[in-house]
């Protein structure tokens, strides 16, 4: 369907369909743990009929509009993705995330495939707010949040509990002429 590059080395930015799901639970597997530090991500595919019910369950929201996966492959291989939430294109709002395994975490690849996906959410579907929520503690998450150009909104305190702990969430947004003044001031560098 598509492959964007996301650098020189063969990383690129993938559909992440129901029929991924024997990746996609060796993905999770191989990732888990830090994956899920935060959030429930992945917890309830933990067989391939779980994984594929989990891909399938955002296949259907992709086709009633309201949400989406994209995988990110490196070298051939399964290793995070990015994704929207909430998606509603009538009133111009959507939530973004993104998970990443452990041995692909510092490349860059996350920021560069949300690149993409705010691009098109902003561009070709009119999304004039876009909303990024994190574990206060999530630093890598925030990070990014940071470097597309978002702003901190406010926190929930305490809001979301997690494996015995009730951690604060940082909302944070950037908005339609924020997006496209970060975006042209990243390509100018």
């Amino acid at each position: 369907m598509y492959a964007i590059p996301l650098d020189d080395t063969g990383a690129e930015l993938r559909p992440l369909e129901p029929w991924h799901a024997e990746e996609f639970l060796a993905h999770l597997d191989r990732g888990r743990e830090f994956i899920g530090q935060f959030i429930p991500f992945g917890s309830q595919a933990t067989d391939v009929d779980s994984a594929r019910a989990t891909l399938q369950r955002y296949a259907d929201m992709r086709a009633a509009d309201t949400a989406s996966y994209h995988g990110i492959w490196s070298d051939g291989t399964l290793v995070g993705g990015v994704l929207t939430l909430g998606f509603d294109a009538a009133n111009g709002n959507c939530e973004v995330g993104c998970w990443l395994e452990p041995a692909a975490a510092g490349r860059g690849l996350v920021t560069r495939a949300m690149r993409h996906l705010i691009d098109w959410a902003v561009e070709d579907r009119g999304i004039h707010r876009v909303e990024w929520v994190a574990a206060s503690g999530n630093l890598p998450s925030l990070n990014v949040a940071k470097r597309l150009g978002f702003t901190r909104d406010g926190i929930r305190r305490e809001a979301h509990p997690w494996r015995g702990v009730r951690h604060d969430l940082e909302v944070w947004s950037v908005l339609a002429p924020e997006w496209r003044s970060a975006r042209d001031a990243h390509r100018k560098r």
